[in-house]
């Protein structure tokens, strides 16, 4: 069964700094969902977009549970989530390509929406094979209640922005990390002058680039050049640079003009650098 490479969302580990999280976002202006309990364990902070969205994802001490389960990982960029209307089937494609994890796993969140009424949020999961991806997680999600998810209510962010429009993944050889993503979907990815490679999935792109490509445009540290795989950064479209900027100013949120972007390195957002700009 060919699967279409659709991103989902992107997760930041934010381990037991949930409210530390929620506070800096919030101040970088984006609007939060109110926090989720998953009936696993984990708790979480949602900025969702059109058809896409950021998760914070960690543990409130009182409800921390021995079992990590899929999220056994360092905190910071760590989570690449694809979509699938069904779960069931991605797992048999992942048996096929000998990528397969678990075995589809369902939870829910309970969920208050806007008017007031309570509802849940449920989902089924198939996870790639953890050992495929040793610099973080990836999963295909089932949104199996997406009204409990996407709330226009919830997709105006006072920071303007829209979407979710890269996920970048910095790499000692960005052809072999792009291989898993040959082999799970089956399509090409287009190569970039600078020796990375850019996968179109939908409104955000995945982007495998050189640990040297990345620390030139996120201003990331510098690594040796063989240094392990990680995810490293987050690109997003605005409606209005300048709206960020005010946001920014105003959430004393240190950022970076580039051309026409704005750059937010690691050291202010913390967990991984992010780029904002308006759409092309």
């Amino acid at each position: 069964m060919p699967i279409t490479p659709v991103i989902d969302h992107a997760v930041i580990n934010v381990d037991e700094e949930l409210d530390q999280a929620q506070c800096l976002f919030q101040r970088m202006g984006f609007q939060l969902s109110t926090r989720g309990h998953h009936s696993m364990g984990s708790s979480n902070h949602l900025a969702i977009f059109a058809d896409n969205y950021l998760e914070l994802l960690g543990y409130e001490p009182a409800r921390q549970t021995d079992a990590r389960g899929l999220w056994n990982v360092a905190p910071g960029l760590a989570g690449l989530v694809w979509k699938t209307r069904d779960a069931h089937a991605v797992w048999r494609h992942l048996q096929q390509c000998q990528l397969d994890g678990e075995p589809p796993t369902r939870f829910f969140r309970p969920v208050i929406l806007p008017d007031g009424s309570q509802t849940e949020a449920r989902f089924c999961i198939s996870r790639i094979r953890a050992s495929a991806v040793e610099y973080g997680f990836s999963f295909f999600c089932e949104h199996q209640t997406p009204q409990a998810v996407w709330q226009p209510a919830w997709q105006v962010h006072p920071n303007s922005v829209q979407a979710l429009s890269a996920f970048v993944i910095a790499s000692p050889q960005p052809e072999q990390t792009l291989a898993l993503y040959r082999q799970l979907f089956g399509t090409e990815a287009r190569a970039e002058e600078n020796g990375g490679y850019v996968l179109d999935s939908g409104t955000c792109c995945l982007r495998i680039i050189t640990h040297q490509q990345a620390s030139l445009e996120f201003a990331l540290p510098p690594v040796a050049a063989q240094a392990p795989a990680k995810m490293v950064a987050l690109c997003f479209q605005v409606a209005s640079l300048e709206q960020l900027r005010r946001c920014l100013s105003q959430g004393d949120i240190q950022w970076r003009e580039q051309g026409h972007q704005v750059l937010v390195m690691q050291q202010q957002a913390q967990w991984l650098a992010m780029r904002f700009a308006e759409k092309a």
